[in-house]
């Protein structure tokens, strides 16, 4: 019986092994590529063969330089580790490791983090993680006169690059066809996926060069009013999370998700799209000046957005969050953690129900003294413990999905947890629409209301979101959106109602036109409005 301490092979069996292994450990990749391959010829079939092979002469082409003594155990163990997690949410959400992953990665908080920690994620990094590394450390490399090493090596670089370039003769055009045409499939070789996206999320964070804050709208300054109105203007900017259109019946949804704003006669724009595919992507840029086609992430990591621009302006701001921050959106105005309340009805494990968020919202309301806007960040639709996000009373769609291993679950359950969710952040709407309404005796009030992104619910074996977008389904980017008007804001901004209601069922909105349209809710004059992205402006009388 061979043990641990019996393991040994020389520099090149050494470096072969580690080829084996991480072609083997790839069998996502090889297993997608033949799917798309569909092999029915002679010629595709072994088209499809030569993909494991392409894969092991790369490997071994790239241990045999890299495999250096004294650093290649610790190297190696670290990319065994990277690899069992980037399969494991590969193989179980269907994610995509990209540099978007990587935002999510490194910027999540604990709360999101442990939601995603079950039996079998622990389970998978034990057998796929931990177990060949163990077996890796305990590898005793014989030592070799270091010619033959050098010798051995370089016949194997060789040979894995006479094999890829015998390979590409032969069947170029059907790789540069299967890339070109599937582009997420090269993201689902590992450890080079996730490298790559920690190299460029490196990039973009903490090596992008000069990252003073750049400054934009310090022109900004509220207009005259449009009619003879003295009372000031709140508008509650209500960012919600997770929530797909898809499931609203708002939006035509079968079931009754939507039965409390169904009441309060919001205005609904059943065709609306997110900037992004994850938090970390949608919410800085739904804040910022830049549409979603020239976004720039590092830019805006350090450029002043719509709160800036408001407070300009001289408009009181206040964020209160329970989604694990704003990703820099209120880096620079007053912004409240409300999972820090620790209020004992609403907060478990540093998670809150979004209750939290109107918590003592009647008594901010009651003191404010000049035009505000509040921004409510929900926790809303967030996965994958979509049954802890909403209280017991909410639970009427059953059976659900108790669980946050909601692969596991049928997927009637899981929909059912899921559209208890929306029926839920439904409820916080509506009652956000409730204390606005009950005080406009003393201001203009109006609510605007979308979801940060989408969510997947096992459509085609893709769960949660952070889909690249270009590749994303629609139910990671059809977003709810919505607006709710008092009658005094419409009368007092001399805004026709149902002007918007037309514009809303006839055309498309996107979190672009945030940014202009918040600033033309609260009448703010500035160069950087834009009036074409304004929603509201044509709906404007005087």
């Amino acid at each position: 019986m061979i043990t641990l301490k019996k393991l040994q092979c020389n520099d090149n069996k050494f470096n072969l092994c580690c080829a084996c292994f991480f072609t083997l450990i790839n069998f996502l990749f090889i297993q997608h590529a033949w799917k798309i391959i569909t092999p029915d010829s002679f010629h595709s079939w072994i088209f499809a063969l030569s993909i494991p092979l392409v894969l092991f002469s790369a490997w071994l082409t790239i241990f045999s330089l890299i495999n250096l003594p004294w650093l290649r155990k610790p190297v190696l163990i670290i990319l065994v580790m990277g690899c069992a997690a980037s399969n494991y949410f590969m193989v179980t959400y269907g994610a995509v490791i990209d540099k978007e992953m990587m935002i999510n990665v490194f910027e999540t908080d604990a709360q999101e983090a442990v939601a995603l920690m079950t039996p079998q994620l622990l389970a998978w990094l034990l057998f796929t993680g931990i177990v060949p590394a163990v077996i890796l450390a305990a590898i005793k490399i014989k030592p070799s006169r270091w010619w033959h090493t050098l010798l051995a090596r370089l016949v194997s670089v060789l040979t894995g690059l006479l094999i890829i370039i015998l390979v590409a003769s032969v069947f170029y055009k059907d790789y540069a066809s299967l890339f070109r045409n599937n582009k997420n499939l090269t993201r689902m070789v590992t450890p080079a996926n996730y490298i790559s996206a920690i190299s460029r999320y490196s990039q973009t964070r903490w090596f992008a060069g000069d990252q003073t804050l750049v400054k934009i709208g310090e022109d900004a300054r509220k207009g005259p009013l449009i009619l003879q109105q003295h009372k000031k203007t709140v508008v509650v900017f209500v960012v919600g999370e997770a929530s797909r259109a898809e499931n609203y019946s708002l939006n035509g949804y079968a079931r009754e998700t939507n039965p409390e704003l169904k009441k309060q006669g919001v205005i609904y724009f059943p065709n609306a799209s997110s900037c992004g595919t994850e938090t970390a992507i949608s919410v800085p840029c739904m804040f910022s000046s830049m549409a979603r086609k020239n976004y720039d992430a590092s830019l805006a990591h350090h450029q002043e957005g719509l709160m800036d621009v408001l407070a300009h302006a001289g408009v009181n701001l206040l964020w209160r969050d329970n989604d694990g921050g704003c990703k820099g959106a209120c880096d620079r105005i007053p912004h409240t953690d409300m999972t820090q309340w620790n209020i004992d009805a609403l907060c478990k494990d540093q998670s809150c129900w979004d209750d939290v968020l109107l918590h003592r919202f009647s008594n901010v309301l009651d003191g404010l003294q000049q035009d505000s806007v509040i921004v409510l960040h929900l926790m809303g639709s967030h996965g994958p413990a979509y049954y802890r996000r909403y209280p017991d009373k909410f639970r009427k769609f059953t059976p659900t999905c108790d669980s946050n291993q909601i692969q596991d679950c049928d997927r009637q359950s899981l929909i059912n947890t899921y559209d208890n969710t929306i029926l839920y952040t439904d409820d916080i709407v509506s009652r956000t629409i409730d204390a606005l309404g009950a005080h406009g005796d003393k201001f203009n009030t109006a609510l605007v209301y979308l979801s940060d992104h989408g969510e997947s619910l096992g459509e085609n074996g893709i769960y949660l979101h952070g889909t690249p977008y270009m590749l994303a389904p629609a139910q990671q980017t059809h977003i709810p959106f919505l607006f709710w008007l008092s009658q005094d804001y419409q009368q007092n901004f001399a805004l026709n109602g149902h002007c918007v209601a037309n514009k809303a069922a006839s055309e498309p909105v996107s979190q672009d036109n945030i940014f202009s349209t918040l600033l033309g809710m609260m009448n703010i004059k500035t160069s950087v409005y834009q009036k074409d992205m304004d929603i509201l402006a044509a709906c404007r009388q005087a």
